[in-house]
């Protein structure tokens, strides 16, 4: 056994307290998918600004009943102190995924990404150190690498942001930083790469890749790509970023805590391979796409290539990421053709 199915034996055999934040958003609802089927007890706040009832009522699908009773939700919002108090009241474990993603977003409105990703990660810190939480894990961003062009992308090195998006998950790693000096609450936070997977939504203007991409297909509608296509990502499928959070969160290394850490699989792959790759995921699944990519300008604030080294996050804490973009794709595409066809 790896190091995550360990950890998940020694949970069914001794249950935690969890709040996740976000938890009606897409990693937020596959982080309480698998804990519930750990056995474990989970409260969840969200205010649905990104997040859907629906993810909810999913889970609940595909749990057992007495697992479901293991959730508790709070409708709230972590810009307000008092909500994040309440969710962090009695707690083993915080994973906070709760924030306004998106570049594009971000330049759009810069003071509602503050407020949500700054304003109320700081909420979320602090009542979690008031709680004397046992951990505190945190989705930071590959974004935080802004204009550094080497590749891979290693932690300790990063260049100046390219959004203001770049820069809230930034300030966040700098706060907790400050609070494992000044206050001795260590934490860690996961720099995502491209996460993708069942749930993620497909709607709206700042939806991701490949799910706009997916819901476009199956529709039968024009793929845009902006710029040449050989923009690069590293994209990661999220049964990883679940693993990399239950081992974050768990971990008793001490050495391991106060870190950032890459979470991906630290593989590049082109928005022309990755057109490619979700067109013939779908064919495998009764979906034949038959129009070509249209070609747009590049967008603003956008990096051009993406890899991350991940020996950072398999020497501390033992990650193993199981699912390639191949297999990823693979169980994606059956999850959007199954609940958008």
């Amino acid at each position: 056994m790896n190091q995550f199915e360990v950890v998940c034996e020694q949970l069914k055999q001794t249950p935690k307290t969890w709040l996740v934040t976000g938890v009606a958003g897409f990693i937020g609802s596959n982080l309480l998918e698998t804990l519930l089927k750990l056995n474990q007890k989970v409260v969840g706040l969200d205010n649905f600004a990104t997040g859907h009832q629906h993810n909810l009522d999913e889970v609940k699908s595909l749990v057992s009943a007495e697992q479901w009773a293991g959730f508790s939700f709070i409708e709230g919002d972590i810009r307000k102190f008092e909500d994040c108090q309440k969710a962090c009241s009695g707690v083993d474990y915080v994973l906070h995924e709760a924030a306004l993603g998106s570049v594009p977003r971000s330049i759009a409105d810069p003071i509602a990404t503050n407020e949500t990703n700054i304003s109320g990660f700081l909420n979320m810190l602090t009542a979690a150190r008031d709680a004397g939480v046992s951990s505190f894990t945190y989705a930071a961003s590959s974004s935080t690498y802004g204009d550094h062009p080497a590749l891979p992308k290693v932690e300790e090195h990063i260049g100046n942001p390219l959004s203001p998006y770049a820069v809230t998950k930034y300030v966040n790693e700098l706060y907790a930083d400050v609070f494992a000096r000044t206050y001795g609450f260590k934490t860690i936070g996961l720099r995502y790469f491209n996460v993708f997977g069942q749930r993620q939504d497909p709607n709206g203007a700042y939806a991701a890749v490949i799910p706009k991409w997916t819901a476009a297909m199956i529709a039968g509608d024009d793929v845009f790509i902006n710029g040449d296509g050989e923009t690069s990502r590293d994209f990661c499928f999220i049964d990883n970023t679940v693993q990399a959070n239950i081992l974050a969160a768990t971990t008793m290394n001490d050495e391991a805590k106060n870190q950032v850490y890459n979470v991906a699989v630290g593989d590049r792959t082109t928005l022309n391979d990755l057109f490619n790759a979700i067109k013939v995921a779908l064919a495998e699944n009764s979906v034949n796409y038959q129009k070509d990519v249209v070609y747009r300008e590049f967008r603003a604030g956008d990096v051009r290539h993406s890899q991350a080294s991940i020996a950072k996050i398999e020497n501390h804490l033992a990650y193993d990421p199981k699912f390639k973009i191949a297999e990823g794709i693979q169980l994606a595409m059956q999850w959007y053709v199954k609940n958008l066809k």
